[in-house]
């Protein structure tokens, strides 16, 4: 199932998944905005959080729990320093892998400890999405098969629009990973004549960069995004041609393009 992840993949609301957060990493702001994208992948069939609710660092979380159907999982502090919050939703997670009645996995947390666990899921077939704050360390980040920074969750993509800033073309197109990335997945999934489906380059895209997400650019579609760089050539293919149907894309040759990727005539 981890092969077809893309930013393009239609929500199946048959994947059922087990949204696993720790409460202790995570703040509560981003309840509403973490379960819509949940949604978009599936359907929670499992949310539980966990951390120590006998405490107060806790308090924003439980109106939450009632607000968002999400099972309090209490775990003790048994020793300062010690995160036993981690073991427990550890634990768990290896209770609900051998149920046999899930298709994937979303762990909530910024925590690189969570990293084996994410491999481990995976190496059973599982699909894994990750949540976590931009200080997520990357060997956590690439462990899962798709990661959302929880920032691009508190509100709509919005473009830079700061005074005095670069277009957003000029913007783009000095990126180069950026560029670099979209070129080299535009080549992977081209045709005989350089033309490349959206939804491959979207997979192709996500199985290189597990954090790669258009909002961080400050769009909400990946052709939008792509469209703004002004790199490519943009073609919808029309109902008449059905294997064909969809968006496609292609490297426009010219001065400042990498031949190598460009466009065949």
């Amino acid at each position: 199932m981890a092969s077809g992840i893309s930013m393009n993949t239609p929500i199946d609301p048959a994947v059922k998944l087990a949204v696993l957060i720790d409460a202790d990493n995570v703040s509560a702001s981003v309840a509403d905005g973490l379960l819509a994208e949940v949604a978009k992948y599936g359907t929670a069939h499992v949310k539980r959080a966990y951390g120590d609710w006998t405490g107060t660092g806790l308090r924003g979380w439980k109106e939450q729990l009632l607000a968002q159907s999400i099972q309090p999982m209490q775990q003790f502090a048994y020793t300062t320093g010690k995160n036993a919050t981690d073991a427990a939703l550890v634990i768990d997670a290896m209770d609900l892998l051998y149920s046999d009645r899930l298709n994937g996995f979303c762990l909530v947390s910024s925590d690189s400890d969570f990293t084996r666990l994410a491999q481990r899921l995976r190496e059973s077939g599982l699909t894994v999405y990750g949540f976590g704050e931009r200080k997520t360390p990357q060997p956590f980040v690439a462990a899962c098969d798709k990661f959302i920074y929880l920032e691009n969750l508190t509100g709509p993509a919005t473009a830079d629009a700061v005074t005095g800033a670069p277009t957003p073309t000029v913007r783009l197109k000095g990126d180069t990973a950026l560029v670099n990335l979209l070129r080299d997945a535009v080549e992977a999934g081209s045709d005989e004549d350089g033309w490349a489906r959206l939804a491959d380059v979207g997979n192709i895209i996500t199985r290189k960069r597990p954090d790669f997400d258009v909002r961080s650019y400050g769009y909400n579609k990946l052709n939008e995004l792509i469209a703004a760089t002004t790199l490519f050539e943009v073609e919808r293919r029309p109902r008449s041609c059905p294997a064909d149907l969809g968006v496609w894309l292609r490297l426009i040759s010219g001065p400042g393009c990498d031949g190598g990727h460009g466009a065949s005539s």
